[in-house]
């Protein structure tokens, strides 16, 4: 019978599992393992070969949950003594691999300190393993990689319950990058010549090992692992696997690397004869869908290591057989590389064309690589890309699809933006101006033609041919902007003017599609024009009335698209170039343009623009003022609040030399040397220097190769404005204030304010050099200075005069308004008294009895008639 105090079963059920835990615990947390060190290292016991070989399977049984932290630098010392008997009793080599196996496992932790307990211990046996590869045995090496992988991988194993847990696997990737083991796997792919079935295993190791941590990549380029792993990628291998995880490998290093690093290891002699090979093999002999995509790759490869100006492409006679493939299947060729070449117009074979397309831009920095370029016609099978098809052309043979042929017209001339300025004679011997302009026509024809707009290029072109219009405008744009006047002239034969303005035109009419793309497309069209016409009368004729019709639409564009974000303001800037280059110096063009109201448009946005773009419409203008027209305009012309032009002109002028810093007094006037001393401004503006500014001043004293006083005149507008007043005159303005007359009379002895500058400037050069001029020359040096100096004093003086004339003006002005003031006053009194008056006469009978007698009296003529009829009261002042 049981007694009442006996403990329940169930709790002797839980000590029996404790118990069992315990003991396998114990089981895992073999203690002896330092005595099985001694025991492999003792000399009495190297006979032994049994007895060390009995008690290392027992080490490998009792740790099959994988081994603990704590006796990590046992187990290392275990796997060298291994690794040294290998080679002479093969027995070893079987406990070896068992022991390496269980190193895949994670290791296990006791406390939660142990991490960082034994982390060096840790971190010295996952580089231990690396060492071990110098192991000749295959089945040595195998397990190496094998457990490697899977130390390195996702856990897949539960965790555990009786007092140790397994270690997660950042921590176990973090030991991996800390010790190094990359970089000696990279080491170790020289002893792989003969053992392929290892090699690959490796390959795969290290393509695990460099997909995500930055870390290892580099570890692997301190190695030379792209040039170690791209050298031996075209070795012959019956599966390929060799071919694939070399180039998944150089794939991670790009992506998680150093790329520049990665482009110059690879930028040698042999690894551009392997790459090549590989390339031609996956080309020539690939039918697999897996075959096309590996050669793609190996293209994306040939991209980075073009962009190495260093690269041998062109020695090691690559670059020769890539012109081929660029211009395969466009035009035909005898040679044996593409005359069996056939491509299934797949995307696989899509993508190679338009990569190769971009090798040949990246190779065009390379003048040798040009000179391929032309024995290969590269031109004009870029010609053959542009030109449109028609469905009937397509249908006779297997060709590119409509979206496939559309992207890859829009990739060829985006590589002509780049190729044309650098074979401009094959350009021109190709008759590109033609083709480029067909090409403008049939943008702008109306057919059934959709635009996909899916590609890079074909941004904004959806539904339409807008992106092939862009990029056709941005290729002339490159060709014109070139110093070639035969390639001008050929165009202008062709009626590139007219086409272009058509573009132009075909957008006016067009204002809901406008958007950035838009905008791109008329200020390139506007600066090919610009360029085209400058200089050259019969062009400008060719611009004509039409033309100018079109630029003034632009022009009478809402000044505050300017800061709308879209380009408006770029639009704005090209169209007043086109006024410059293709309206002024053509008498028919000035003409039409002063007519249709353009000089008022230019002062318009002259009045509204910011800073930035005052510098080409006062440029403009001035040219402009050459035509006795324009000049009558600019006169009558009035803006926003009455403004004339000669008062916008001299605000613009005094709002420049504020933001250059010249120096003023409180009227506008030029300061004296006393005003200054109390002045907080750095700038030397007096009557010896009138228009210095502070910009000037530092310039001078930091730069000696250009005079500050010429090199002034260019880098701001008051030199523009001072010939704009040439043109219209100094007198006879009308409308001016006092404060504008004060600031016209500075911008009429600017060019004499200037001299004097430039002759300051010289006797501080020669004084600076310790040059002393000849008496002759020094009296003429101070005469003039002399002069500049007089001038500025009667300037200053004509000021003082047009202030005390304006003082007078106001104070005659407020003597008038005062005695206005008095009259009124009197006026009043007058009004007040002929009232009161009136008001007696009305309230006393008496005074109006006598007021009735004299009335009488004097109506008669009588003696005591008064000398004038007095005032009846309010009603008769007011008729007075």
């Amino acid at each position: 019978m049981l007694r009442s105090d006996a403990p329940p079963a169930s709790s002797f059920l839980q000590r029996r599992v404790v118990t069992e835990r315990r003991s396998q615990s114990e089981a895992v947390r073999f203690a002896d393992l330092s005595r099985v060190v001694q025991l492999l290292q003792d000399p009495l016991s190297s006979s032994l070969k049994e007895r060390q070989i009995f008690i290392l399977k027992k080490v490998v049984k009792r740790s099959q949950r994988g081994f603990l932290l704590r006796d990590l630098a046992d187990i290392c010392q275990i796997l060298n003594l291994c690794a040294e008997r290998v080679t002479d009793q093969p027995e070893y080599a079987k406990i070896l691999c068992d022991l390496l196996q269980i190193c895949g496992l994670p290791f296990l932790k006791e406390k939660s300190s142990d991490e960082m307990k034994f982390s060096a211990a840790a971190t010295d046996c996952v580089s231990q393993m690396g060492y071990l590869m110098r192991i000749p045995l295959p089945e040595v090496r195998q397990q190496i990689c094998a457990s490697v992988i899977t130390f390195y991988s996702r856990d897949k194993h539960k965790p555990s319950f009786d007092g140790v847990c397994p270690t997660h696997v950042d921590y176990r990737g973090l030991l991996v990058e800390r010790s190094g083991l990359a970089e000696t796997l990279v080491m170790s792919l020289a002893l792989m010549e003969k053992q392929l079935s290892v090699k690959l295993r490796l390959l795969q190791t290290l393509q695990i090992l460099s997909r995500t941590s930055e870390v290892n990549c580099s570890l692997m380029l301190r190695a030379q692992a792209a040039q170690k792993i791209c050298f031996h990628m075209s070795e012959r291998e019956p599966s390929g696997q060799v071919l694939f995880r070399s180039s998944e490998i150089l794939w991670n290093l790009l992506e998680n690397g150093s790329r520049e690093e990665v482009a110059a290891q690879l930028s040698n002699t042999d690894c551009i004869a392997s790459l090549k090979e590989a390339f031609l093999h996956q080309l020539l002999n690939g039918f697999r869908h897996y075959d096309r995509q590996l050669r793609n790759d190996l293209l994306v490869l040939l991209s980075l290591i073009a962009s190495n100006p260093n690269a041998p492409l062109i020695e090691s006679g690559f670059v020769k057989h890539l012109t081929l493939f660029v211009t395969f299947p466009e035009l035909k060729s005898h040679n044996p590389l593409v005359r069996n070449l056939k491509l299934s117009f797949n995307h696989e074979d899509f993508e190679m064309k338009k990569l190769l397309l971009n090798v040949i831009v990246i190779l065009s920095k390379d003048l040798a690589a040009l000179q391929l370029f032309k024995e290969s016609r590269v031109m004009l099978g870029l010609m053959l890309l542009i030109k449109p098809r028609t469905s009937e052309a397509q249908s006779g043979r297997r060709s590119w699809t409509s979206s496939q042929q559309e992207e890859l017209q829009l990739q060829a001339l985006a590589a002509l933006t780049s190729l044309a300025p650098l074979m401009l004679d094959d350009y021109m011997t190709c008759q590109a101006n033609t083709c480029l302009l067909l090409l403008l026509d049939w943008c702008l024809q109306e057919d059934s033609f959709s635009g996909r707009g899916h590609s890079f290029h074909g941004t904004g072109g959806r539904g339409g041919k807008k992106a092939q219009m862009r990029y056709c405008v941005r290729v002339l744009r490159s060709v014109v902007s070139l110093d070639s006047e035969p390639l001008r002239q050929d165009l202008c034969d062709q009626g590139a003017i007219g086409q272009l303005l058509g573009v132009l035109r075909w957008f006016t009419v067009r204002p809901e599609d406008e958007d950035a793309i838009s905008l791109e497309i008329q200020i390139d069209s506007q600066f090919i024009l610009s360029v085209l016409c400058e200089g050259d009368m019969h062009r400008k004729e060719l611009f004509g009335s039409d033309g100018v019709e079109m630029l003034i639409q632009y022009l009478s564009l809402d000044a505050a698209l300017i800061f709308s974000g879209l380009g408006h303001n770029k639009l704005l800037l090209s169209t007043v170039d086109c006024v410059w280059s293709c309206v002024v110096g053509g008498f028919g063009t000035e003409d039409a343009f002063v007519a249709g109201r353009g000089v008022d448009l230019l002062l318009q946005l002259l009045q509204r623009s910011p800073r930035h773009m005052l510098i080409a419409l006062i440029g403009t203008l001035l040219e402009l003022c050459e035509n006795p027209q324009a000049i009558a305009c600019v006169q009558c012309w009035r803006g926003e609040g009455d403004t004339s032009a000669p008062q916008l002109l001299l605000q613009i002028w005094r709002s420049e030399e504020e933001d250059t810093g010249v120096t003023r007094d409180r009227h506008g006037m030029i300061a004296v040397s006393e005003q200054l001393l109390f002045s907080d401004s750095l700038s030397l503006t007096d009557v010896k220097r009138p228009i210095v500014s502070r910009h000037q001043d530092e310039s001078s004293s930091s730069s000696r190769d250009v005079s500050a006083a010429v090199r002034d005149v260019s880098e701001n507008l008051r030199a523009n404005i001072y010939c704009i007043f040439s043109k219209l005159g100094f007198e006879q303005l009308s409308g001016l204030s006092a404060e504008d007359l004060v600031t016209l009379s500075i911008i009429r002895r600017y060019l004499d304010f200037k001299v004097g500058e430039v002759l300051h400037e010289v006797s501080v050069e020669l004084w600076n050099e310790g040059a002393t001029p000849v008496s002759s020359d020094e009296e003429a040096l101070k005469s003039l200075r002399q002069v500049s100096e007089d001038t500025a004093e009667n300037v200053r003086s004509l000021q003082q005069s047009i202030l005390g004339r304006q003082q007078q003006e106001e104070l005659q002005e407020e003597r008038l308004l005062y005695k206005e003031i008095g009259f009124t006053h009197k006026q009043r009194e007058i009004a007040a008294e002929a009232w009161r008056n009136y008001v007696a006469r009305m309230s006393n009978y008496s005074v109006l009895k006598e007021f009735k007698r004299l009335q009488e009296e004097w109506s008669t003529g009588g003696p005591d008639a008064p000398s004038e009829p007095a005032l009846e009261g309010p009603e008769t002042q007011d008729t007075l």
